[in-house]
């Protein structure tokens, strides 16, 4: 399994920097797995694709604002991303995994650019630019950091993104970034939903950078995806078993419910730490469908999305997408699978 052989071309005009002027303006395209058809409509329209029954599944978790500059003796600047939580999601959690940029060392104590009294200690350098401090930066961070916008934007986070990189049901703080899939979920296209007859339930998993992190190799079993931390509640855990009794569809709302469900399916616990990484050829226990962006070429997003829709049907998506000029990445359009 080669990861070049899941690649396209994706212009750069495509991206979409900012998100809809309106939450939940965004469009949405329909692909049917077992025809391959197409339907182009708009994500407040997602009740018309669902059935009474359905079980719509959302992560709650909330972003951190992650993303920090640290000065060091000699006043070189370090940009340090606090990572996700991990263990308790209600809690501080540890707060001390952090990724950085420029080099590091073991015992080398950083100086908050903004507050020169906080500080860290660089306790443990781990390769793939990660490393241990000794404090918990979560408070820290919650004062003096920015909202950690996705690399491929090029552009700094606004104030405005403090809102929009976030959904609007974000409950449990601790993702180093957003479930990008629910960012245009809003009350009214949830009401519609459960209208419909589709209940709707939250579990959490709390985002890591690795989403972003690209595969280091061409070959898909040697990659090891960086582990996030999940929680699903008994009131989901009774909801996700009545929908299936009941003939419901399971319906996740983006890659990181999709990676908490079938963790939870493959391995029977309901919280835990996982490094799933689903790719072509893997066999979907419990999801039936999904909602999600349009992702990065060569991402594990997209291995994923490859997995559940067929790579030569999402293909052919992503080209009538560009086509159609559908706006990609995490504040563009959204497609639903099923």
């Amino acid at each position: 399994m080669r990861l070049s052989d899941y690649n396209y071309e994706l212009p750069e005009g495509l991206i979409a920097k900012y998100p809809p002027e309106v939450r939940g303006g965004s469009r949405l395209l329909v692909l049917e797995r077992e025809t391959g058809a197409l339907i182009d409509s708009w994500y407040r329209d997602l009740a018309e694709f669902l059935r009474p029954g359905d079980l719509l599944v959302l992560n709650e978790t909330k972003v951190m604002k992650a993303r920090m500059f640290f000065l060091d003796e000699q006043d070189r600047e370090h940009e340090i991303v606090l990572l996700e939580k991990h263990g308790d999601i209600g809690g501080a959690g540890a707060g001390k995994m952090v990724l950085y940029r420029g080099r590091l060392r073991e015992g080398e104590v950083l100086r908050l650019r903004e507050c020169p009294d906080t500080q860290i200690a660089i306790t443990e350098v781990i390769e793939g630019g990660i490393a241990k401090i000794n404090r918990d930066l979560t408070e820290v961070a919650a004062g003096y950091g920015r909202t950690p916008l996705p690399p491929y934007l090029r552009r700094e986070a606004e104030k405005s993104d403090e809102e929009r990189y976030q959904t609007e049901f974000a409950r449990h703080l601790g993702s180093a970034a957003a479930p990008t899939a629910s960012l245009n979920l809003t009350k009214e296209i949830l009401g519609a939903v459960e209208a419909k007859g589709v209940k709707v339930v939250k579990l959490t998993l709390h985002v890591g950078l690795g989403t972003f992190l690209p595969i280091r190799t061409d070959d898909l079993t040697a990659h090891k995806m960086h582990a996030e931390y999940y929680e699903i509640s008994a009131e989901a855990e009774r909801a996700l078993e009545g929908a299936r009794d009941k003939g419901g569809r399971i319906v996740a709302v983006g890659t990181t419910v999709v990676r908490a469900l079938e963790s939870y399916a493959s391995s029977g616990k309901a919280r835990g730490e996982t490094e799933i990484f689903i790719y072509p050829g893997y066999d979907f226990k419990l999801v039936d469908a999904m909602l999600t962006n349009f992702h990065a070429p060569k991402s594990t997003v997209l291995m994923m999305a490859a997995a559940f829709a067929g790579w030569d049907n999402l293909e052919k998506a992503y080209e009538h997408a560009k086509r159609e000029e559908y706006a990609f990445l995490s504040y563009g359009d959204s497609m639903l699978v099923y």
